[in-house]
């Protein structure tokens, strides 16, 4: 049934806000689309059947709107537009398509995969989900902005999927991470910034379908705003509880959003949202061939992020999540698509140039992954402040020198530094630096040090998908070894854990690493939803996470890493001491040859008002002596990390003069009296 407007509604301009929202005696609609003839909203019963569409019958320019009378809450309801179908010339309208508001803070089914969604002409009422009309949330309060001393990435699902400790209903969900008994295991760790994994709703990839695959990591997303109802049966204000659960323990909430693409794909994508209402205007497309999608993304599409349009979208979505549930800061997926336009990347795009001027979200913690598959798409150092961003270059060089890659100790130590090399010419803060060893794409931590070759068979693509390119190895044997090598693959794990909590950048650390999760080989799981990515918190290795956690309170005493500026070499501000001094084990200080050909060194850092800290790092599989330099008067040096034995703060033991194979020591100079 199809029901106009009155022209009195059509009259009226258009409403401020895009979407659908409740107001005296109904509902108001705005949608944004160039290309349409007509837009309609339409409004299902309760029992979800009977549609009533009502012509949004107003346009103030390219925005169709009108009012929906006796419209409450709990409503729901689609989108449906008319116009040309022509993809030849980037224009996919048919009417038969129920579309998801991309304004829609709420749905109320997952997406599934449908033929029809790809089918011109074939009604897909009986398989989109329906749009949910809530009352607006009372504000949320966000955390006071903070450096990040931990930031942890994680999956929602993944993370509480086999708990024990949390009740069976809640696994998996946003409820199951406001559970105490994850909240308490973050606060163990001393994590400060939780990063969730797309929690907007996503829909599984049609290649995966047939191959009896789900996507689980969520970077597949529909819309920007409606959470997906596998981790938020109860809406927003699942979101908003477990923001508040985290909140209250200190814990500041990031989430990681793609802005890059949609699950609409390439041509024969689904039409699901933003194709049908205008594809032409939303995705980018081919300079001169309006019927070819621009793939930036590796993804099928491209948003068209420089268009007041989806410019608008994207920044309504982000203060929506700020604004109503507390969120303290977002991860950018693929970012340089965000700063594209049909010439290229430029800092000053029109996305990441309103993002930097918001009153609002300028003030919270952005992160940009700087790199896509387009042209110039590796911007690394090129984001402006106030963005920190992902450093591939300290992962890399990082893995390079334990892996014991020749001629790796200078790389390490700019690594150490903050990577000055990368943001010392804008004139960025090492913490500018997402340090990260591990992340969800590529090996977990454990499996970096247990496989030299990726084992992807279980996705389906004959192991052709995922990076090859790993800079792993695997302590002699290729998986699951004897107890010999996994010593030796634990002893690693805490050496690099300690490189990441002793350099100067922002750390970062992946959901189950603490503990010493496994993929089996798997670098590319992101369709793995199953046992292989569910953390298996029964095997946890309990150790490794104390260990990991001593680590990140041994890092909030250490008064040099307080400063967050890039080392010099020279004292600075009139201290005793330089910022930083070279040394090699045996206390001498560095040559060109040991630079180039050690595998050893000794970082000796001091603080403003002399409070000195020494690092030691040795990855070759012979101890080496170990000559501290002299202590100041009344003073001594004492250790306080030996990562060899797993040893961390006061349990570090006593000092033997000895550099331990594949290890890093720390000792902060301290009043002897």
């Amino acid at each position: 049934m199809r029901v106009s407007m009155s022209d009195a509604a059509a009259l009226a301009r258009a409403p401020a806000r895009m979407g659908v929202h409740l107001v005296d005696g109904g509902a108001e609609a705005a949608v944004f689309s160039s290309n349409a003839d007509e837009v309609f909203l339409c409004v299902f019963d309760a029992q979800g059947g009977q549609e009533t569409r009502w012509r949004l019958k107003g346009r103030d320019g390219d925005v169709f709107h009108g009012f929906v009378p006796g419209v409450a809450a709990g409503a729901r309801y689609g989108l449906r537009a008319s116009g040309p179908y022509a993809p030849e010339q980037g224009h996919w309208f048919d009417v038969s398509k129920l579309l998801v508001d991309p304004y829609a803070t709420r749905i109320d089914r997952p997406y599934a995969l449908a033929p029809e969604f790809s089918r011109r002409g074939a009604e897909t009422a009986g398989f989109a989900p329906r749009c949910v009309i809530e009352p607006e949330a009372a504000p949320l309060a966000r955390l006071a902005p903070q450096r990040p001393r931990l930031i942890y990435e994680m999956s929602v699902r993944t993370f509480s999927k086999r708990n024990p400790d949390v009740p069976e209903a809640l696994r998996g969900t946003l409820a199951g991470l406001a559970h105490p008994a994850s909240v308490a295991h973050l606060t163990a760790l001393g994590v400060s910034h939780v990063e969730l994994m797309p929690i907007t709703a996503w829909m599984t990839e049609r290649h995966l379908v047939p191959l009896g695959l789900e996507n689980v990591w969520g970077y597949n997303p529909v819309g920007f705003m409606a959470l997906d109802p596998r981790l938020a049966p109860g809406g927003l204000e699942d979101l908003r509880a477990a923001v508040q659960a985290l909140h209250a323990a200190g814990i500041a909430v990031l989430l990681d959003v793609v802005f890059n693409h949609t699950a609409e794909g390439d041509e024969h994508g689904p039409t699901l949202s933003l194709r049908g209402l205008d594809n032409a205007v939303y995705y980018r497309h081919v300079r001169g061939e309006p019927g070819a999608f621009v793939n930036d993304t590796g993804c099928g599409n491209t948003l068209a992020c420089d268009r007041a349009p989806v410019v608008r979208l994207l920044m309504d979505s982000m203060r929506h999540f700020v604004e109503r549930a507390g969120i303290d800061g977002f991860r950018f997926d693929l970012a340089p698509i965000m700063g594209r336009s049909d010439d290229g990347f430029s800092p000053e795009a029109p996305l990441l140039t309103a993002m930097r001027q918001d009153p609002v979200l300028s003030q919270t913690l952005l992160i940009a992954e700087p790199w896509d598959v387009g042209p110039g798409g590796y911007q690394l150092g090129a984001f402006p402040a106030p963005f920190l961003e992902w450093n591939d270059r300290w992962r890399d060089d990082v893995r390079r020198f334990w892996r014991g890659d020749a001629g790796m100790l200078g790389a390490l130590a700019t690594r150490l530094s903050g990577s000055q090399d990368v943001f010392g010419p804008s004139r960025r803060r090492p913490s500018t630096s997402v340090d990260f060893i591990a992340a969800h794409d590529g090996f977990t931590l454990r499996d970096l040090v247990s496989w030299t070759h990726k084992r992807n068979e279980p996705n389906g693509e004959q192991n052709r998908d995922g990076t090859n390119e790993n800079y792993s190895w695997n302590n002699g044997a290729e998986g699951p070894g004897d107890e010999a090598v996994e010593a030796r693959r634990t002893r690693d794990v805490r050496a690099l854990m300690a490189t990441l909590m002793l350099s100067s950048g922002s750390p970062m650390l992946t959901a189950g690493d603490e503990f010493g999760r496994t993929q089996h080989g798997d670098n590319n799981a992101y369709c793995q939803d199953n046992e292989m990515t569910w953390l298996d918190w029964e095997k946890a290795d309990r150790d490794l996470a104390r260990y990991f956690g001593g680590l990140v309170r041994l890092r909030a005493t250490l008064v040099p890493w307080g400063a967050d500026a890039h080392l010099t070499g020279a004292a600075q501000d009139g201290a005793p001491f330089p910022d930083a001094t070279w040394l090699t084990p045996d206390g001498h200080r560095m040559t060109p040859a040991d630079w180039n050909e050690g595998d050893a060194l000794v970082l000796v850092r001091a603080g403003p008002a002399s409070e000195r800290v020494l690092l030691a790092v040795n990855r070759s599989q012979a101890a080496r002596a170990l000559a501290l330099p002299a202590a100041r008067p009344g003073c001594a040096w004492g250790l306080a990390l030996d990562s060899a034995h797993g040893r961390v703060g006061d349990g570090a033991g006593a000092f033997d003069g000895v550099l331990p194979p594949r290890a890093v020591l720390a000792f902060v100079e301290r009043s002897s009296g």
